[in-house]
C-alpha cells in the first residue's frame, strides 16, 4: 500500500512509537490523525511536526465507548473516510493478578481489547464501501507467552491478537480488499516497559515504528518483531510439553523473570 495522500488514524500518536510512526507517515505524504488522552503530549506534538504535513489531532479517551463515538463522527464529518488505521494505544498494570484492582482489570480490557473492536467498528464500513483500506492491530508478544506480573495484559493481547486474525480472514472470505495486520513486539523502551531486564534485547522505538509502517505498506498479515520468537514459541510449545516449554522460557531466556523489576512509565 502506497500511504501518500492517505488518510491514517493512529490511537496514543501523542508519544512512544506512535509519535515515531506519525513522523514517519508524514514523511511519507500521509494525512495523519492522532487519537490521544493526554493533550500535554498533543499539544508538543503538533508543535515539532507543524511543518511536516498535514496533521489533524483530537483528545480522547478511548476507554470511553461514547467518546469513541462522538469522536469518530466528528472525524468523519471535518476530514473525511480513514483508508488507514493503527490501534496503537496500550497500557500495562505490571503486578501480580492477586494485587490488581477491578479498575486495573476492567481499565486495561476496556484499552487494549475493547477500543481496537469498538473502533475499527467505526471505521470499517467505509473501507468496505469503498473496497480498500488498512487496519493494524499492534499486540505484544505477550499475547503468545504467558508471563507472570502481566496477566491481564498477557489476557487483553491475547484476545487483541485473536479477534484481529479473524478480521484479517472475514476481509478474505468476504473478497474484500482491507488488509488487516498483526504486530507483536516484544518489550520496546519508550518508558512503558522501564525497570525491565531482559536476556532478549529490547527494541529500539524507531526501528520498531519503521519496521511496523513497512509492515503496513508490504500488507503483512503478521509480524513478530524479533521475527524469531513468534516462529520459535509457536514450533517450541507445539513439540515441547508445557513443563519444558516453562523451563525453557523461564530459565534460559529468562523470560518468566522479565517483570520482577518492573517500575513503569513515571506519571
Amino acid at each position: 500500500m502506497r500511504l501518500k495522500d492517505k488518510t491514517v488514524l493512529i490511537t496514543g500518536g501523542a508519544s512512544g512509537i506512535g509519535k515515531i510512526m506519525v513522523r514517519l507517515l508524514l514523511e511519507r505524504k500521509a494525512k495523519v490523525i492522532i487519537w490521544d488522552i493526554n493533550q500535554e503530549n498533543i499539544d508538543k506534538t503538533i508543535t515539532e511536526f507543524s511543518n511536516k504535513g498535514e496533521l489533524y489531532t483530537y483528545t480522547v479517551d478511548i476507554s470511553n465507548l461514547e467518546q469513541i463515538q462522538h469522536t469518530a463522527k466528528k472525524v468523519k464529518a471535518e476530514i473525511g473516510i480513514v483508508d488507514v488505521l493503527i490501534n496503537n494505544a496500550g497500557i500495562i498494570v505490571g503486578k501480580y493478578f492477586k494485587d490488581h484492582t477491578a479498575s486495573d482489570i476492567s481499565k486495561t480490557m476496556e484499552i487494549n481489547a475493547n477500543a481496537p473492536m469498538f473502533i475499527t467498528l467505526e471505521f470499517l464500513n467505509d473501507m468496505l464501501d469503498q473496497n480498500s483500506g488498512h487496519i493494524c492491530n499492534i499486540a505484544s508478544s505477550g499475547g503468545i507467552v504467558s508471563n507472570p506480573k502481566m496477566s491481564v495484559y498477557a489476557a487483553s493481547k491475547w484476545s487483541l491478537i485473536g479477534w484481529s486474525d479473524s478480521l484479517r480472514l472475514e476481509m478474505e472470505q468476504l473478497n474484500k480488499k482491507v488488509n488487516v495486520t498483526t504486530i507483536l513486539p516484544y518489550y520496546i523502551n519508550t518508558g512503558m516497559f522501564d525497570g525491565v531486564r531482559s536476556k532478549i534485547p529490547i527494541l529500539e522505538p524507531e526501528a520498531t515504528a519503521l519496521t511496523i509502517v513497512k509492515a503496513i505498506e508490504k500488507n503483512k498479515k503478521l509480524i513478530s518483531i524479533p521475527g524469531y520468537i513468534y516462529r520459535f514459541t509457536r514450533f517450541a510449545q507445539a513439540v515441547t510439553s508445557i513443563t519444558i516449554f516453562d523451563w525453557f522460557a523461564g530459565n534460559i531466556f529468562g523470560i518468566y523473570k522479565t517483570m520482577e523489576h518492573f517500575s513503569g512509565r513515571k506519571k
